[in-house]
Protein backbone atom coordinates (compact mmCIF):
# COMPACT_ATOMS: atom_id res chain seq x y z
CA UNK A 1 0.00 0.00 0.00
CA UNK A 2 1.30 3.43 -0.95
CA UNK A 3 0.55 5.97 1.76
CA UNK A 4 0.87 8.88 -0.70
CA UNK A 5 -2.13 7.59 -2.71
CA UNK A 6 -4.57 7.92 0.18
CA UNK A 7 -7.50 10.30 0.17
CA UNK A 8 -7.21 12.58 3.22
CA UNK A 9 -10.29 14.61 4.12
CA UNK A 10 -10.42 17.44 6.67
CA UNK A 11 -13.61 18.97 8.06
CA UNK A 12 -13.61 22.07 10.23
CA UNK A 13 -16.68 21.80 12.45
CA UNK A 14 -18.77 24.05 14.66
CA UNK A 15 -21.51 26.64 14.51
CA UNK A 16 -19.52 28.87 12.12
CA UNK A 17 -18.31 26.04 9.84
CA UNK A 18 -19.55 25.96 6.28
CA UNK A 19 -19.52 22.17 5.93
CA UNK A 20 -20.84 19.35 8.07
CA UNK A 21 -19.61 15.86 8.51
CA UNK A 22 -22.42 13.48 7.58
CA UNK A 23 -24.00 11.32 10.28
CA UNK A 24 -22.72 8.26 8.40
CA UNK A 25 -19.14 9.58 8.40
CA UNK A 26 -19.42 10.45 12.11
CA UNK A 27 -20.42 6.85 12.80
CA UNK A 28 -17.60 5.51 10.61
CA UNK A 29 -14.97 7.69 12.32
CA UNK A 30 -16.22 6.84 15.82
CA UNK A 31 -16.28 3.11 15.06
CA UNK A 32 -12.81 3.29 13.50
CA UNK A 33 -11.31 5.08 16.49
CA UNK A 34 -13.02 2.72 18.91
CA UNK A 35 -11.52 -0.25 17.04
CA UNK A 36 -8.02 1.12 16.45
CA UNK A 37 -7.10 3.16 19.52
CA UNK A 38 -6.17 -0.11 21.19
CA UNK A 39 -4.96 0.36 24.78
CA UNK A 40 -5.27 4.16 24.46
CA UNK A 41 -8.97 4.11 23.64
CA UNK A 42 -12.18 5.17 25.30
CA UNK A 43 -15.74 3.91 25.26
CA UNK A 44 -17.59 4.37 21.98
CA UNK A 45 -20.02 6.74 23.74
CA UNK A 46 -17.12 9.00 24.75
CA UNK A 47 -15.78 9.12 21.20
CA UNK A 48 -19.27 9.95 19.93
CA UNK A 49 -19.58 12.69 22.57
CA UNK A 50 -16.27 14.15 21.40
CA UNK A 51 -17.58 14.25 17.84
CA UNK A 52 -20.83 15.86 18.99
CA UNK A 53 -18.83 18.52 20.87
CA UNK A 54 -16.79 19.27 17.73
CA UNK A 55 -19.97 19.56 15.66
CA UNK A 56 -21.69 21.86 18.17
CA UNK A 57 -18.84 23.96 19.59
CA UNK A 58 -15.99 23.66 17.12
CA UNK A 59 -13.22 21.34 16.18
CA UNK A 60 -12.15 19.21 13.29
CA UNK A 61 -12.26 15.69 11.92
CA UNK A 62 -9.55 14.50 9.60
CA UNK A 63 -9.46 11.03 8.13
CA UNK A 64 -7.65 9.01 5.50
CA UNK A 65 -9.28 6.36 3.38
CA UNK A 66 -8.47 4.13 0.49
CA UNK A 67 -11.20 2.51 -1.60
CA UNK A 68 -13.76 3.47 1.05
CA UNK A 69 -11.81 1.89 3.94
CA UNK A 70 -10.77 4.19 6.78
CA UNK A 71 -7.08 3.87 7.57
CA UNK A 72 -6.62 6.75 10.00
CA UNK A 73 -8.62 9.40 11.84
CA UNK A 74 -8.13 12.42 14.08
CA UNK A 75 -10.59 14.50 16.13
CA UNK A 76 -9.80 17.90 17.64
CA UNK A 77 -12.02 20.01 19.86
CA UNK A 78 -11.86 23.78 20.10
CA UNK A 79 -11.49 24.83 23.74
CA UNK A 80 -12.86 28.33 23.38
CA UNK A 81 -9.77 29.64 25.12
CA UNK A 82 -6.41 30.89 24.02
CA UNK A 83 -3.19 32.09 25.56
CA UNK A 84 -3.50 30.54 28.99
CA UNK A 85 -5.01 27.30 27.62
CA UNK A 86 -4.36 26.12 24.04
CA UNK A 87 -7.21 26.92 21.66
CA UNK A 88 -7.47 23.31 20.50
CA UNK A 89 -7.04 19.88 21.98
CA UNK A 90 -6.24 16.88 19.85
CA UNK A 91 -8.49 14.31 21.50
CA UNK A 92 -8.14 11.21 19.32
CA UNK A 93 -5.76 9.94 16.67
CA UNK A 94 -5.41 6.39 15.41
CA UNK A 95 -4.13 4.63 12.33
CA UNK A 96 -5.00 1.14 11.15
CA UNK A 97 -2.46 -1.45 12.28
CA UNK A 98 -1.57 -2.34 8.70
CA UNK A 99 -0.45 1.25 8.02
CA UNK A 100 1.55 1.92 11.18
CA UNK A 101 5.15 2.98 10.68
CA UNK A 102 4.54 4.21 7.12
CA UNK A 103 4.01 7.92 7.76
CA UNK A 104 0.22 8.07 7.80
CA UNK A 105 0.11 9.41 11.36
CA UNK A 106 2.51 12.16 10.35
CA UNK A 107 0.42 13.05 7.29
CA UNK A 108 -2.73 13.22 9.39
CA UNK A 109 -1.03 15.36 12.04
CA UNK A 110 0.38 17.75 9.43
CA UNK A 111 -3.06 18.11 7.84
CA UNK A 112 -4.66 18.82 11.20
CA UNK A 113 -2.00 21.34 12.24
CA UNK A 114 -2.26 23.15 8.90
CA UNK A 115 -6.02 23.54 9.24
CA UNK A 116 -6.72 24.48 12.88
CA UNK A 117 -6.12 28.00 14.17
CA UNK A 118 -4.18 28.56 17.35
CA UNK A 119 -2.21 26.34 19.68
CA UNK A 120 -2.86 22.62 20.01
CA UNK A 121 -2.52 20.45 23.11
CA UNK A 122 -2.64 16.69 23.32
CA UNK A 123 -2.23 14.02 25.95
CA UNK A 124 0.08 11.08 25.33
CA UNK A 125 1.11 8.21 27.55
CA UNK A 126 4.88 8.22 28.27
CA UNK A 127 5.37 4.80 26.65
CA UNK A 128 3.21 5.49 23.54
CA UNK A 129 5.45 5.20 20.44
CA UNK A 130 3.55 8.13 18.83
CA UNK A 131 5.19 10.43 21.38
CA UNK A 132 8.31 10.63 19.19
CA UNK A 133 6.21 11.81 16.24
CA UNK A 134 4.60 14.54 18.33
CA UNK A 135 8.01 15.72 19.52
CA UNK A 136 9.34 15.81 15.93
CA UNK A 137 6.33 17.97 14.99
CA UNK A 138 7.24 20.49 17.72
CA UNK A 139 5.10 19.41 20.66
CA UNK A 140 6.82 19.85 24.02
CA UNK A 141 6.01 18.66 27.51
CA UNK A 142 5.46 21.99 29.26
CA UNK A 143 3.51 20.70 32.26
CA UNK A 144 2.99 17.63 34.34
CA UNK A 145 -0.72 16.89 34.17
CA UNK A 146 -2.49 15.97 37.36
CA UNK A 147 -6.14 14.93 37.62
CA UNK A 148 -8.62 14.39 40.37
CA UNK A 149 -10.93 11.69 39.02
CA UNK A 150 -14.48 11.79 40.39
Amino acid sequence: MTIQALNIKNYLLGPDATGRLSAEDCQRVAAFLYSHLDEYGDALEDIQACLAYAQARGGSVTYAEEDGELLGAVITNRTGMGGFIPGNILVYIAVHGKTRGRGLGKQLMETVLANVEGSVALHVEPHNPARKLYERLGFTNKYLEMRLQR
